[in-house]
């Protein structure tokens, strides 16, 4: 089980991604857009620079969602692979069996 601590920074993160979003698409939009002057565009730049850096989707970390461990996550179910073995052992996810030949 990952600390509490990180999967509480992790759950904040997300909230500031959210929130920031519009705003950040619509200052890439801008920048992005050569038929703007260089002054525009370098406003903008400026602008999405002093967002803040948890606003960044680039900071966020899949984790499993029972365990918040942040590696060896399957996105499709959201868990992690051992809590994924256990669930699929047991039969609780629909579809997916052991293989084997």
């Amino acid at each position: 089980m990952a600390k509490l601590s990180v999967i509480n920074r992790d759950l904040k993160r997300r909230d500031t991604v959210k929130k920031f979003a519009a705003k950040r698409a619509e200052l890439q939009a801008i920048v992005g857009n050569i038929k703007l002057s260089e002054e525009e565009r370098y406003a903008a730049r400026q602008k999405l620079q002093a967002l803040p850096r948890n606003s960044s989707p680039v900071r966020l970390r899949n984790r499993c969602a029972l365990t918040g461990r942040p590696r060896g996550v399957f996105s499709k179910f959201g868990l992690g692979r051992t809590k994924l073995r256990e669930f699929a052992m047991r039969g609780e996810i629909p579809g997916v069996i052991k293989a084997s030949w």
